[in-house]
C-alpha cells in the first residue's frame, strides 16, 4: 500500500504575500547564477528533519504568510550545509516553481513542523491562482466553520 508523502510548514518570514517569495527567490538565482554557483533555492534550516525518507518522496514545504498557508515547493533533496560556525544544518533544496494553494489559516509557530498530506491545503486550480488571499481574520472565521 503505498504511502502519502510528508510534507513540512514553515513561517515565511519578511514576506507578505507569495509574490514577495517568487522575487526574492529570482534574486537569489541571479546572484548565484552570477557568482557561478548552482540556481537552485536551498532554504537552511538549524534542525534535520528524522523523516527524511517521507519527505523525499513526494513532499513539499509549505509557506505560510502572515498566518495563512499560501503556497508550496516540492521538496528535492536535503544537502548538508557546514554553517562559518563549523555546526551541520539541513538545506532543503526546492524545485523552482512555487504553486499556490488554498489559503488556510495557521497561528505562529517556531521552525518547521511536519505536515501530513491529508492536513495539507489544496493546490488552487489554474484558474483561481490569480486570487488575492483573504484577509487572515475572515480566513479564520471561515475555516471555523468548516468552509475553506
Amino acid at each position: 500500500m503505498p504511502t502519502e508523502p510528508l510534507n513540512l510548514i514553515k513561517l515565511c518570514v519578511g514576506a507578505e504575500k507569495v509574490e514577495d517569495l517568487l522575487n526574492w527567490q529570482a534574486h537569489v538565482r541571479e546572484t548565484r547564477t552570477a557568482r557561478g554557483e548552482p540556481a537552485e533555492h536551498r532554504h537552511v534550516t538549524r534542525m534535520w528533519p528524522k523523516r527524511e525518507a517521507e519527505l523525499l518522496d513526494g513532499g513539499s514545504l509549505y509557506w505560510v504568510f502572515k498566518g495563512q498557508v499560501l503556497a508550496r515547493q516540492q521538496i528535492v533533496r536535503l544537502d548538508e550545509v557546514i554553517g562559518e560556525d563549523g555546526i551541520r544544518r539541513c538545506g532543503i533544496v526546492l524545485a523552482d516553481e512555487v504553486i499556490k494553494t488554498e489559503a488556510v489559516p495557521r497561528r505562529p509557530f517556531q521552525g518547521w513542523r511536519y505536515l501530513k498530506s491529508t492536513d495539507a491545503p489544496q493546490d488552487l486550480a489554474a484558474d483561481r491562482e490569480g486570487e488575492t488571499a483573504l484577509p487572515p481574520e475572515l480566513a479564520t472565521a471561515l475555516a471555523a466553520l468548516g468552509v475553506r
